[in-house]
């Protein structure tokens, strides 16, 4: 689970301010659980304000050896304007980032939303988008290319646009809305499709509980309850689909599984178990494997409902 989580704090049902976000990022790389963070996520448009609101959190000593060394945060940039003016900001950004004196902070990341196919055959088709955009990335940037929700029960097409590039796959598993969840089926689809066309992948919205179960949309007092796909439940599927090519059944069946003590966390095994089809296992090595080329991480409002969860699952200590 290292590096699993990045911090979407700005982002719905937190929606936190700016300040409050990279405060409470800051505070989390500093918990005792910081191995499992990962990149600070912000939407191209407001890293001025990322800036400004820095100030006094990032890193200042250059260099490994220098006492008081802390790595540079790690963001990943939603691409929400013009391609071109948005790398270029990225690209300003590094630049002034990689001076101690302006506070040490690196994106290494992007993000990018494919474009549904328009039914009137205008416009740009989701793999000449995905063709477009790698052409004109700078190299230093690893993209995520989100796919469209529409298209997820059959997505061989956009993410086979994706195999051979140095890219990954987006999958939306959420949101504030009723809507906004995916099937079961659906998920597994894009799980197979992956793995299939040796694509990785991350998830986004809806992922901050950690087992398949019925919780409250938002975090606004009474408000409705929803079923929310589990990161337990998402990321054993990876690892499951990626390293035994289990059959669509089961991952849908895995997708679907509400109960928190079908995941048996051992020493060196990771076991899923099913009433009816059975005992699916995997070794430590398979697990860091699939996090390490396919199951990359997810996106998550919160960073400490996933770990409280986890300690209460008796995962985590």
């Amino acid at each position: 689970m290292g590096g699993l989580i990045d911090y979407a704090g700005l982002f719905p049902p937190a929606k936190l301010p700016m300040k409050s976000a990279v405060e409470k990022y800051d505070r989390c790389l500093r918990s005792d659980h910081a191995w499992m963070l990962g990149r600070f996520i912000v939407p191209v448009s407001r890293l001025g304000e990322f800036r400004d609101a820095t100030t006094q959190l990032l890193p200042r000593v250059q260099g490994e050896s220098e006492p008081g060394y802390e790595q540079p945060w790690l963001v990943s940039a939603l691409i929400d304007g013009d391609l071109e003016r948005d790398f270029d900001a990225i690209f300003e950004f590094n630049h002034r980032h990689a001076q101690a004196i302006n506070g040490l902070a690196m994106i290494d990341a992007v993000e990018l939303r494919v474009p549904a196919p328009d039914a009137s055959g205008g416009g740009t088709s989701p793999s000449n988008f995905i063709d477009t955009a790698i052409e004109s990335m700078p190299e230093e940037l690893f993209a995520f290319f989100e796919v469209p929700s529409a298209m997820l029960s059959d997505c061989r097409g956009v993410v086979a646009s994706l195999a051979g590039a140095d890219a990954a796959a987006k999958i939306r598993t959420g949101g504030v809305t009723t809507d906004a969840f995916p099937p079961a089926d659906a998920v597994a689809s894009f799980l197979i499709a992956c793995a299939a066309a040796d694509v990785p992948f991350k998830a986004t919205a809806g992922l901050h509980h950690a087992v398949r179960a019925h919780y409250p949309l938002t975090y606004e007092p009474n408000c409705p309850k929803w079923l929310m796909h589990g990161f337990v439940n998402i990321f054993t599927s990876a690892a499951l689909v990626r390293t035994h090519r289990v059959a669509s059944e089961a991952v849908v069946e895995l997708l679907e599984d509400t109960n928190p003590h079908a995941f048996v966390f051992g020493r060196d095994l990771l076991t899923w178990k099913h009433p009816r089809l059975g005992s699916f296992g995997l070794t430590l090595e398979q697990l860091a494997h699939t996090r390490e080329t396919f199951a990359l991480s997810y996106g998550s409002c919160s960073f400490d409902e996933p770990v409280s969860e986890l300690c209460a699952m008796g995962v985590l200590p």
